[in-house]
């Protein structure tokens, strides 16, 4: 994965293909903030909410981003916060986090002090982090082999003890030979079976243990409670683990930190008072552990992950609950709520609220002409067609952000997880909290 989406020769984000854009409807797939301008307020409102909880810090505000795409997501928050004079006062650096290398020089310039107060937000980043995947394979039976002697038989046989229990056996990427019969979330779609080429790469289970099945299934209970499953397919990402860790030390501090084998980022210095805030929005189980999701996708269509390396791009469901469980390892001072569905996110943060306040703006300036207040898409002209027109995307927009249609409602299929300084278990707004916000912080 990390090959083929972020290699600097031909990989899909890093290499610029003229006339090609990954985003929107003429790429390949469009993203919340892409949908609709509400989803990025709200994650400024969010903001907003935990920045006052946490006691309206004066200075050392940071804002970071990461896979920030476009940057429309950041765009729509900072629009947002920008009516509350006294958080802008506080933001000091604003940092997008991004393997193209055009923004590089930002990504060199996100070390900063222990005593800043970050505000995190990752919008569909951790799908496309790699992964490994494992199958527990049954205990092998040797043959029997038997020794003739004039006392009787006597059995030859000596295998190892570990041979008598199951194992975890890594599934490897290899060239296409034989037909394989490991398969994907994308290689089992119908769609996909008759259009797409015959793919480059495929699934091969390891013929032994090797470093990577011994250490990482071992790392979790989760995964040790599957290992007697014949068969079980686990995908684990240490690369989410790692950078979730480190959002975690950079609210919470490293003090007592509690390393795992998979955290790549070194401690940071204990902080004085934890503060800041994480706000992940992506698409997996709530509950469960990611089996065989790894999907290729190209002009919104699922294609197999194994043909066009560069030229799709490729995701794989996230696994939240180790997430949590990483965060909570990784610092002693912060809390971890949710995941929660992004329906239920995006409500209780007042969606719905939201664009029926732009449709009334709508309303009272299409006969001036005048733009909208706080709409991005500008000014109307008085076409009662144009406005009827925008009415019914900014509701079609939210409806799609929340729905909860079976199978493919990104309301359910999204998840929101929030990391937050450990404060009793106090829940933050979006996730079961609330908050009034007086009306003289709009000054």
């Amino acid at each position: 994965m990390r090959q083929c989406l972020t290699s600097p020769n031909g990989g899909y984000y890093t290499t610029n293909r003229e006339g090609r854009d990954q985003f929107g409807r003429k790429g390949d797939f469009v993203t919340s903030p892409e949908i609709s301008q509400i989803f990025g307020e709200l994650f400024g409102l969010w903001l907003l909410t935990e920045w006052m909880v946490q006691g309206r810090k004066k200075h050392g505000v940071e804002l970071i981003e990461v896979g920030p795409g476009r940057g429309t997501l950041m765009d729509d928050i900072l629009r947002t916060v920008s009516t509350f004079k006294s958080l802008v006062s506080s933001i000091e650096n604003v940092y997008l986090v991004e393997a193209s290398p055009s923004l590089r020089a930002a990504q060199k310039e996100l070390l900063c002090g222990s005593d800043k107060t970050p505000f995190i937000f990752a919008h569909e980043f951790f799908d496309a982090l790699p992964i490994h995947a494992f199958q527990s394979v049954p205990p092998s039976q040797p043959p029997t082999q038997t020794l003739s002697t004039p006392t009787g038989q006597i059995s030859l046989n000596r295998s190892k003890p570990e041979a008598q229990k199951p194992q975890w056996r890594e599934l490897l990427v290899s060239p296409t030979t034989l037909t394989s019969g490991i398969t994907t979330s994308a290689s089992s779609s119908p769609s996909m079976k008759s259009k797409e080429p015959k793919p480059d790469f495929q699934l091969s289970l390891a013929k032994a243990s090797n470093p990577s099945s011994l250490l990482l299934p071992a790392q979790s209970q989760r995964y040790k409670d599957l290992l007697p499953t014949k068969d079980a397919v686990i995908e684990i990402s240490p690369e989410s683990h790692s950078y979730v860790a480190d959002f975690a030390r950079r609210i919470g501090g490293s003090k007592n930190a509690k390393l795992t084998a998979s955290s790549a980022v070194p401690p940071a210095p204990p902080k004085s008072e934890p503060s800041g805030a994480a706000l992940i929005l992506d698409y997996g189980p709530a509950n469960t552990i990611p089996s065989s999701t790894l999907r290729g996708i190209r002009s919104h269509q699922l294609v197999s992950p194994f043909a066009g390396a560069g030229e799709v791009d490729l995701s794989a469901d996230v696994d939240f609950l180790a997430l949590v469980e990483a965060a909570l390892g990784a610092s002693d001072n912060v809390e971890v709520h949710g995941p929660v569905e992004q329906g239920v996110f995006l409500e209780q943060m007042g969606i719905k609220e939201r664009s029926e306040m732009l449709v009334r703006g709508l309303e009272r300036k299409s006969e001036k002409g005048a733009e909208a207040p706080g709409d991005r898409e500008g000014s109307l002209d008085n076409d009662a067609v144009e406005v009827q027109s925008r009415k019914r995307a900014i509701r079609e927009a939210v409806d799609r952000l929340v729905s909860r249609l079976p199978g493919r409602g990104m309301g359910t299929l999204y998840k929101a997880l929030a990391i937050v300084p450990e404060r009793g278990g106090k829940r933050p707004v979006g996730f079961g909290g609330g908050l009034v916000i007086p009306n003289h912080y709009f000054n």
